[in-house]
């Protein structure tokens, strides 16, 4: 089942995609939610309900007529309003890539533990515009990710139990300002700055029942499921990027676990996996430049087009534009004291 939150009359309305058309919740049964936020807060019911509606659907008892086209809707991001967003660090390709091109070496803690940190929740959007500032053209980049959401409330899950708290899969564009975040960075804080301007997902949310014929077993030593499905970026129609989901070392339900220690997972969190190997400019240009002196670096400009694509999970498309002002926080840098 796909999941779609999309606007209607100013507010958020949820419905499911089916063969090129979307259903309102309420047309297709009077008791599912209108929005994914209550969707998600009473799941058991409203999934098993939801999955019988898309069943009369798809077997003609409810028209076509009662949904509106795909195209026609004005789409948000498949769960508007998370409760938080946490972005993991799960595929080791992409850390030992990174840390290759820095002339460093792998970090032995990778393989010890997932990792994640703390995005801002509020700036979650879908497909569309990104607006960005001029600070965040200084290295402007994506991110190619999948990312999940919780479906019910857990404190202290083990990973062995962590997937039945995964409502369902979808794409995620974790963009990054890159100057502002290494220069936080160097204070042993963040990212904050170089990522809280935009974070993306959609095109819809798929429910894991959806992705069963895609599962695959976890890397070894590793526990919770995985899936073969194809990553991909392309930049104003040239692709930059392929990587697989299957890659993940460290499993949502791993990431799940770390999370949760200690802490109450609500419904409606939203739990990126990091990026695939390949699956970002930084990296990208780190490897051309350490094959090819001569290599230029590629950076999103104001006006791209950048689409990102995972098998089954759909295609998440979005427009980089630029906020009409000359306003820059990397200006108001004061000088340092000398010590």
């Amino acid at each position: 089942m796909k999941l779609v939150s999309y606007l209607v009359e100013g507010h958020d309305q949820l419905g499911i995609y089916i063969d090129g058309y979307i259903y309102a919740m309420e047309t297709l049964h009077p008791e599912l939610p209108g929005s994914m936020g209550m969707f998600l807060q009473y799941w058991e019911d409203s999934y098993s309900l939801a999955l019988k509606a898309e069943e009369m659907v798809k077997m003609g008892r409810i028209p076509k007529e009662r949904g509106i086209p795909y195209d026609a809707a004005y789409l948000l991001a498949p769960v508007p309003f998370p409760t938080s967003c946490r972005d993991g660090y799960a595929f080791r390709q992409h850390v030992a890539s990174a840390r290759r091109n820095r002339n460093v070496p792998m970090i032995p803690e990778f393989d010890q533990y997932p990792i994640f940190y703390f995005t801002n929740h509020t700036s979650i959007q879908g497909p569309g515009d990104i607006v960005c500032m001029p600070d965040h053209f200084e290295q402007l980049d994506f991110e190619l990710e999948a990312a999940i959401v919780v479906c019910k409330a857990g404190r202290n899950i083990k990973a062995e139990e962590a997937d039945q708290y995964i409502g369902g899969l979808m794409i995620m564009n974790d963009m990054s300002a890159r100057r502002l975040q290494m220069e936080e960075m160097l204070l042993n804080l963040g990212p904050a700055k170089g990522k809280d301007f935009s974070t993306v997902i959609g095109p819809w949310l798929v429910t894991l029942d959806e992705l069963e014929p895609f599962e695959i077993a976890p890397k070894p030593g590793h526990t919770g499921k995985n899936w073969n499905l194809r990553m991909q970026c392309h930049v104003n129609g040239i692709q930059v990027s392929d990587g697989n989901l299957g890659d993940m070392d460290w499993t949502f339900a791993e990431i799940i676990e770390r999370c949760s220690y200690g802490v109450t997972l609500h419904p409606g969190d939203v739990i990126g996996s990091g990026t695939v190997g390949t699956g970002c400019f930084l990296e990208l240009n780190g490897t051309g430049k350490l094959n090819d002196p001569n290599y230029v670096a590629q950076w999103l400009k104001d006006g791209d087009k950048v689409e990102l694509t995972i098998d089954q999970l759909g295609v998440l498309s979005n427009t980089i534009v630029s906020e009409p002002t000359d306003y820059s926080i990397l200006a108001r840098k004061k000088t340092g004291h000398a010590d």
